[in-house]
């Protein structure tokens, strides 16, 4: 069994961020053409843009929506979360779907501005929105 995985970071260091901009300026290559089984893909700030360039997923891809952040402490909500998830279902069928944090809580030795608590509810809130979004 191959599984080849693509994660798009724009930063994480410290919380705090390195680039920004949308994905479609790398969607017709990227989404279309590159030999993975999935995109692990940040969505979790507006620096991420609209989830249209997620019409250019080849069939044979899932996408992973990184739609939690893990630069900030602060729990995201569950409804606009869920909101997100439909929205980006228009561009690609819903069974392609995944949700996740957009990244690791310690993507560097220093780590990022969230206590271990604080880690294990967000943790929480993508299994919960994941069973109701799924069931």
């Amino acid at each position: 069994m191959r599984l080849d995985n693509g994660h798009f970071i724009t930063g994480n260091y410290h919380s705090t961020f390195f680039n920004s901009g949308p994905y479609d300026s790398v969607a017709d290559y990227v989404f279309a053409k590159e030999n993975v089984d999935a995109l692990y893909l940040e969505y979790d700030d507006e620096r991420s843009g609209s989830f249209a360039p997620l019409a250019k997923v080849s069939d044979d891809k899932k996408v992973v929506l990184g739609l939690i952040t893990t630069k900030s402490p602060v729990l995201e909500d569950k409804d606009e979360i869920i909101a997100k998830i439909h929205e980006a279902a228009k561009y690609i069928p819903l069974d392609r779907l995944y949700l996740s944090p957009q990244c690791g809580f310690a993507s560097c030795e220093i780590g990022n501005k969230l206590t271990e608590e604080e880690q294990w509810n967000k943790l929480a809130l993508v299994k919960e929105i994941a069973e109701e979004v799924w069931h």
